[in-house]
């Protein structure tokens, strides 16, 4: 028989009852649980109220920065001829700019025709267009030629298009090609007419054949032009490229070493250069088939080339090639001597106008640049300052205020009966309140700005903003020592009240560390009640299953004596 189960013998639910008796007993848990939620719930208030101090203290910080109150705005008279920035503590007052010169950068431009011509002789024959090396790949498609349509394939060869242009024309106009001048020539005895608005192949335009209403037409210029993604010894270059023969070429522009081999791509050296700490930006000029270099910064400074080992910057011409000087910028201030700066920024290194920066844009304009005080970002200041000091003062209001509803129920605040956050709330007004020694007696607390407080709530507002306004524009030095006076400060003070409350080493954080280590300490206490509980409730078990073990060995006594005592009975009957 299993005498675990519940009153299996005894009738008795002693499982219910012994049940019932430890709930009970835990009911000193269940109030240190209550108390627990409490505690966590106090302790969440506290940290949302060191968050909000955090934000406080940031705007704090800005007021307590005697910079602020430096700042400075550059107005411009004609943005369009300069534009212009102060930097905080630049010197009050209006200068006259007159640029007389814009700088430019310098330029290498190396020496044109550096390409081989499209064909050694004026035999084209055996020149494929796709093979030519033109300043782009010549399309497939349609062309006109005095308004007959010539067809031609990628891989047709050049004198085969010529022969194209004869046949459709009638032999009215002849095509030829130059190796010396490296041009393309057609010839009519009547004007020749290019092109049509139906045409497909750009033959025309690669071939740099253009409409002068004459009967001969010539290439504009050159056509044998580098092919940029082509290896350096394979890119149509009229001089070898030497890379010392292991690969291991070097040059230097303006002192910095770059590297190169004959199998690299032109546009590969043209990216190293331009991504290199020389100063300048390398391009090829497909138009005049030569390679420049640009100073990426202005002024009238030169561009050192050396080629150390290989002859990549004689090859490219650029080292045969011309400085084109570039110009410093001249200007004058207020009428003074002219003054010189490489840029087209001036700034204290050329005019000696400590934190001023003017950009000029264009030459010979005058431009009058007025620093005044920043007073809009000042105020910016304030009012964000505001804000944050009446969301901290409402959010501690919130956690400690007690109200009531319509039946006349009271709820307390979660820290309404803490001191804690009340004496923030007071401290934080005191402050804000209360004169700032040391200065004139109609410029030293806030209310002389025309900020006032709400004794009822501990806000803050403007309610005179004429008042602010007139104190930034004539007492702007009263007004920062208002706030960041070193000793006496408003902010300068809640700075060093914040720093004592609020962050990771504040009296808050203390304050939650405690919270905390009590709500640690309760679930130690719950885990030593509840083992006594079930120390108990084992006991109260083992008890009842003795009983029902008891009641058991009697009743199957009982039974005994019945059977044996009630059989002899009724034999003797």
């Amino acid at each position: 028989m299993d005498l675990g189960l519940s009153g299996l013998v005894s009738g008795l639910d002693w499982k219910t009852l012994v049940d019932q008796l430890a709930e009970a007993e835990r009911a000193p848990q269940n109030r240190l649980r209550s108390d627990q939620s409490i505690l966590q719930k106090q302790n969440t208030a506290y940290a949302s109220i060191n968050t909000q101090l955090g934000k406080l203290q940031e705007k704090v910080t800005t007021l307590k920065d005697s910079l602020l109150f430096d700042s400075r705005l550059a107005g411009t008279s004609d943005e369009a001829n300069a534009t212009s920035t102060a930097a905080n503590g630049t010197a009050l007052g209006a200068y006259v700019f007159n640029f007389t010169q814009i700088a430019t950068a310098a330029r290498q431009a190396g020496t044109s025709g550096v390409g081989v011509s499209l064909n050694a002789t004026n035999d084209v024959s055996g020149l494929v267009l796709s093979d030519a090396a033109f300043s782009a790949a010549v399309t497939a498609g349609t062309f006109t030629v005095n308004g007959k349509q010539i067809t031609i394939a990628a891989t047709d060869t050049l004198q085969s298009v010529f022969d194209q242009i004869a046949t459709a024309t009638g032999g009215t106009v002849t095509a030829s090609y130059d190796s010396g001048t490296d041009r393309i020539s057609l010839s009519s005895s009547s004007p020749i007419v290019l092109g049509s608005a139906t045409d497909t192949s750009n033959f025309l335009q690669i071939a740099k054949l253009y409409n002068n209403g004459t009967g001969t037409i010539s290439s504009g210029s050159e056509l044998g032009v580098i092919k940029q993604n082509a290896a350096l010894n394979a890119s149509n270059l009229a001089t070898a490229i030497d890379d010392g023969g292991l690969g291991l070429g070097e040059f230097k522009i303006n002192g910095v070493s770059i590297a190169f081999a004959a199998t690299d791509t032109v546009s590969a050296v043209l990216k190293r250069i331009n991504d290199s700490g020389a100063g300048v930006s390398a391009s090829y000029d497909t138009v005049n088939d030569r390679f420049l270099l640009s100073d990426k910064t202005t002024g009238d400074i030169g561009i050192a080339l050396e080629d150390v080992t290989g002859n990549f910057l004689a090859a490219t011409g650029l080292s045969g090639g011309a400085l084109e000087r570039g110009k410093n910028l001249l200007y004058t201030v207020n009428g003074g001597s002219t003054l010189v700066s490489q840029s087209n920024t001036i700034t204290e290194a050329s005019s000696s106008i400590a934190g001023l920066s003017v950009t000029a844009l264009v030459e010979n304009t005058t431009t009058t640049i007025t620093v005044s005080s920043d007073t809009a970002k000042i105020k910016t200041a304030i009012n964000d300052f505001l804000a944050e000091y009446n969301k901290t003062q409402s959010l501690i209001d919130s956690q400690t205020a007690s109200t009531t509803d319509a039946k006349g129920k009271v709820t307390a605040g979660l820290l309404a009966s803490e001191n804690d956050a009340g004496e923030i709330a007071t401290k934080l007004r005191r402050v804000v309140t209360e004169n700032v020694a040391g200065l004139a007696d109609a410029l030293n607390q806030l209310e002389e700005l025309g900020i006032v407080s709400n004794g009822n709530d501990n806000s803050l507002s403007l309610s005179n903003e004429t008042k602010l306004d007139a104190a930034l524009a004539n007492n702007l030095n009263t007004v920062r020592n208002l706030f960041a006076d070193t000793t006496s400060g408003l902010a300068v003070k809640l700075d060093a009240y914040l720093t004592r409350t609020a962050g990771d080493a504040g009296s808050l954080q203390s304050k939650q560390d405690r919270i905390t280590k009590q709500a640690t300490d309760i679930d130690t206490q719950i885990i030593d009640l509840e083992r006594v509980v079930e120390s108990n409730r084992q006991r109260m078990i083992e008890s009842f299953i003795a009983m029902e073990t008891a009641q058991s060995q009697v009743k199957q006594q009982q039974q005994f004596l019945q059977q044996r005592f009630g059989t002899t009975s009724s034999t003797a009957a």
